[in-house]
This record gives C-alpha cells, structure tokens and sequence, in this order.
C-alpha cells in the first residue's frame, strides 16, 4: 500500500513541478477538462477580460473610469481624483485591499489564482486555447497545420497580436485612451519614448505568456508562499480524499457493464486491502496548469483552477463512483473532523476591514475642492514695528486646486480681529492657480499690539479663500511679543 507520505517521498526528486530530474525546464500543456468548474472560470474570465478592456474607453463625471497618472502625480478612479496629498487616503485603501486578501484566502484559499488573477485568466483563456488551435491539444490527433511547422510561426504571430493589445490597454490605465489614441495615429518617430514603452511592454506580455507561463505562478509570484500563514485547517482548499481513494488500484469492468477492482482476487489469504476509488488515471496531474499532484496534498504550486476536481468528477462518473474524490474542502474534514466557519481570524479581519473602510469613506467624504496649508515664512517669527504698535507675520499660503479648471483664488482674512493683509486692495488679494498644480503666495499679515491682549501671545485668525464657485476657511495663530506658543 502506498502511503502519502511515500508519495511525496517519491516526489522529492524535483524541486520544482516545471523542472525536470536533471534540472531542465518541464514544459508544461495542460488537458482540458470539461466540466461545471470550467465552464463557470470560463464565463467570469471572459466577463473580466471584457471589463479590463472597456474601463479605458468608460467616462464618469467627464473623467476616465481608471486612470493612473504616474508622471503627473493624479490618480483617477471611478470620477474621483487623488493627488500626492492624499497619502492617508492611500494608506487606509492600502491596507483595507491586504485585509481582504487575508479575509478571503482564510475563507476561500487561493480563489483569486484560479479564477480572477490576471496571469490565469489570459493564461488559461486565451493563450492557451491559441496554442491548442494551432498545434494541437495533448491527447488529440494533431490536424496538417497544426502538425507543421507553420501551426508554430502562426501561434506566435497571434500571441504577438494578443500582446499588442494587452499592452495598449494596460497603457491606456496610465495615460488614457485619448492620448494612446493620438499616439497610435502618429508615427513612431515622433513619439520614440512613447513607441518604446509600448514595444517594451508587449515584450514582456509576450514573454510572460509565451514562455515565462506558469513559472510566474510558481517562481515570481510570492502570493502562493504567503498562503502559508494566510490559510489554516479551516480553509477552503482543492482536496484529495486519501480516505476515499487509498489505495490506488486499475479498474475493470465486468459484462454487466459494473466496475470492479482489478486486484480483487477470490484466492486465500493473505488477501489485498480492497482498492479506494482513485485508479491512478493521473488525468488529475495532466490536467494541472502547473504541473502538481494534487494527491501528495496541498502545495504551493496550487492555484485553485479546479481542473482535477473536474477530471476527476468525470473519471467518477465512468466508473460509477460518487463525485468528490478531488473537492472543495478543509483540511478539517478530510480527516473527518467538523469545519469551524466561525474562528479568531475570520472575525478579526472583517472588523478591522470595516474600520479601515469607514475611516476611508470619512476622511473621503471630508475632502475639500481645494487643500490650503499655511505654513510660517523663515526668520523671525514676527517683526515688530519702530514704535512697537504693529506686529508683522510673514506666512505662506499654499494651495492646490483640485478641481479640472484654471481659476482665481480672493484671500481675505474674515472676523473682527483687526488684523489685515499688507498691500491688499480691500483686505484681498489674488492667487491665480491651474488645476491640480500646487500654487504658493507669500503674504504679511499686520496686526496692532493690542490684539494680542495684555500679555501678548497668539492671536488665531481666519482667512477665507473663495471664487464663484468655491468657499472655504483655514484658520491660523499669529506669534505676537512674549508669546511661547508654537506656530500653527
């Protein structure tokens, strides 16, 4: 009888399921497996690949959908601009996306590879199904074309036609659909970094899928090494049922149809252990996209794509066994223990997710059209007059327009202070500023001794910033003599 702890032991020999014993690269073409799993992966892929393609060309509020504006600092989701000074909003979406991977892999496992990740979608639905069309799928007689040569230059030259779009779109995220487009219509000559950065990343697509392939999910993605501390015995996970299926052994039919085990003997003792449901087809391992047995346990070469849980549905079916030997499961119920839905983990993330969202939703909320600091100018932190009357602040009013339209800024400092702005043509004056550009104005601010009190010390003011449009007010401590208190 074969245990699992000799089969990994068997297994030992590789250190990789892409690598063969002498250290060369395994090259890994999958079967395709027919069934619900497939069918359903089959149908959000494509549901995905459709979304990624369309968000480019999708406006909301007169702005792209998505659109990562790495050279100019913007970032656009959804109608809604980030700029630099956004940095705790991009903290708390930070964290609240780590917090959901960590939620759903301790529910669902590794759900995001087989069935949203990037890498599989395009992997397993598009440029693998190109290579199946063109030189053949395994275990299929292979037709005149796809048993030349010309079968291998056409795969290529659609996967190089895939790649430029891939590539085009993915630009499109970062620098918008209108200026692809104007880049697409001119020639390359006159945009030469711009022709460069797509060349580059079509190469890298095309290598990616045409050659790197499943290696990103083993090798460079350190997704797959973080499960690790991510999922516990209470995890949904692809699983084989040693139970069930130990030992392995060949099946036969009889004349009626029935099957019956091959090593089933009527002789005398010592008789064989009767055989489990698993009959060592390995349609489960030649299914894999990369390469594993799913038998020798969970692995960090899994990617969750349910292809063994269809291969092996189907060998069940033939064989007139119950589905299930391959299955969505726990490690919990495999070894017939009941699955805890309800633990430590799966409590304190949601709670924290929904405290880091509701912070987010906040601090977004709260967000003004303009953001104004006003910062104290070097030197003396104020400069009194000959006769001591009147104390001067100098300061710095810096503001970033945050809406799409150049405009005009009046400062005013509002209230009965007695403090005005020095120079200003009836207490106001004007900052031009463009949109999304940071615009900074030095102004003095003069106040008679007497505001300060008695004893001197701060005196807190506010101005008001406005145009026809916009109105928001920033207060701000002037130093006065004797004062100890710090800027504001």
């Amino acid at each position: 009888m074969t245990t699992e702890a000799q089969q990994r032991t068997e297994r030992e020999g590789g250190t990789l399921s892409t690598l063969n014993e002498d250290g060369s690269r395994k090259w890994i073409r999958p079967r395709v497996s027919p069934g619900r799993f497939l069918s359903k992966r089959r149908l959000f892929a494509w549901m995905l690949i459709l979304i990624f393609s369309a968000l480019p060309y999708i406006r909301i509020n007169g702005k792209p959908a998505i659109l990562l504006d790495i050279i100019h600092r913007e970032f656009t989701l959804f109608g809604m601009t980030f700029l630099p000074t956004d940095t705790l909003l991009l903290a708390l979406f930070i964290v609240s996306v780590f917090l959901l991977i960590f939620l759903m892999t301790a529910l669902l496992g590794r759900v995001w590879c087989g069935w949203a990740c990037p890498q599989t979608v395009y992997m397993e639905f598009i440029y693998r199904p190109l290579e199946r069309f063109f030189t053949g799928a395994p275990g299929r007689k292979k037709n005149k074309l796809q048993a030349s040569g010309l079968g291998g230059v056409l795969k290529y030259a659609a996967y190089l036609l895939v790649s430029l779009f891939l590539a085009h779109t993915f630009l499109a995220y970062f620098v918008g659909i209108d200026q692809l487009i104007h880049w697409i219509g001119r020639s390359p000559v006159d945009h030469p970094t711009s022709f460069i950065v797509i060349l580059f990343v079509t190469g890298m697509i095309l290598f990616d899928f045409g050659i790197f392939r499943e290696q990103m999910c083993i090798v460079a993605c350190p997704y797959g090494r973080f499960q690790s501390v991510m999922l516990d015995r209470n995890s949904l996970i692809i699983s084989y049922d040693p139970n069930r299926g130990e030992p392995r052994g060949k099946m036969r039919r009889s004349k009626k149809g029935e099957p019956t085990p091959v090593n089933l003997s009527v002789s005398a003792p010592p008789k064989e252990p009767e055989p489990g449901d698993c009959i060592d087809c390995k349609l489960c391992v030649t299914t894999c996209p990369t390469g594993i047995d799913i038998r020798d346990g969970l692995q960090l070469e899994c990617i969750g794509c349910a292809q063994c849980i269809d291969a092996c549905d189907a060998v069940m079916d033939k064989i007139g066994r119950d589905r299930g030997l391959i299955r969505y499961s726990t490690q919990e119920a495999i070894d017939g223990n009941p699955t805890r839905m309800l633990r430590p983990r799966v409590v304190i993330y949601p709670l924290l997710l929904t405290l880091v969202m509701t912070l987010f939703v906040v601090v977004l909320v709260d967000k003004k059209p303009i953001d104004v600091t006003i910062l104290r100018e070097q030197g003396l932190p104020y400069i009194a007059s000959d006769d001591g009357s009147m104390i001067t602040n100098n300061i710095k009013i810096k503001l970033v327009n945050r809406t799409p339209a150049s405009t005009t800024f009046r400062v005013r400092i509002v209230g009965d202070t007695g403090a005005r702005i020095a120079g200003a043509e009836d207490g106001v004056v004007s900052i031009p500023s463009e949109p999304r550009v940071p615009t900074t104005l030095g102004v003095a601010v003069v106040t008679p001794r007497e505001a300060f009190g008695p004893g001197g010390g701060a005196l807190k003011i506010t101005l008001r910033i406005e145009n026809e449009n916009i109105s928001q007010e920033q207060t701000y401590r002037l130093l006065g003599p004797h004062s100890r208190t710090p800027p504001g």
